[in-house]
C-alpha cells in the first residue's frame, strides 16, 4: 500500500520561507516521478514542481527562482523549500508521487499573511 505522508505547512509573512517534506512508504521515489501540487481555495490544483527518476525538474513559471525540489533517495523523501513566499502562494500542497497509478498525500497548508 502506497502513503504519502506531508509535513511543514504553516503561517508565514510575506518574504519568509518554508520547507515541505513528503515521506513515502510503498513506493520509491527513486523511480518514480514525484513532487508537489497545491490547490488555492475555490482554484482547481495546479503543478508546483515535479522530479522525474532520472531527476528531471518541471516548475511552474510562478515559482521558479523561489522555489526548489529535491529528492533523497537514501530517506524517500522529497522536498519542496520555498523562499519569498507571496500571499498568492497560500493553498493546500500535496505530494505526489506517479507508479502504475497516480497517488496522493493529504495535503499540508500553506498560508501565506501578514
Amino acid at each position: 500500500q502506497v502513503r504519502l505522508v506531508e509535513s511543514g505547512g504553516n503561517l508565514v509573512q510575506p518574504g519568509g520561507s518554508l520547507r515541505l517534506s513528503c515521506a513515502a512508504s510503498g513506493i520509491a521515489f527513486a523511480f518514480s516521478t514525484a513532487g508537489w501540487y497545491r490547490q488555492a481555495p475555490g482554484k482547481e490544483r495546479e503543478l508546483v514542481a515535479t522530479i522525474t527518476s532520472g531527476g528531471s525538474i518541471t516548475s511552474a513559471v510562478s515559482v521558479k527562482g523561489r522555489f526548489a525540489i529535491s529528492r533523497d533517495k537514501a530517506k524517500n523523501t522529497v522536498d519542496l523549500q520555498m523562499n519569498s513566499l507571496k500571499p498568492e502562494d497560500t493553498a493546500v500542497y500535496y505530494c505526489y508521487a506517479r507508479g502504475s497509478t497516480a497517488y496522493w498525500g493529504q495535503g499540508t497548508q500553506v498560508t501565506v499573511s501578514s
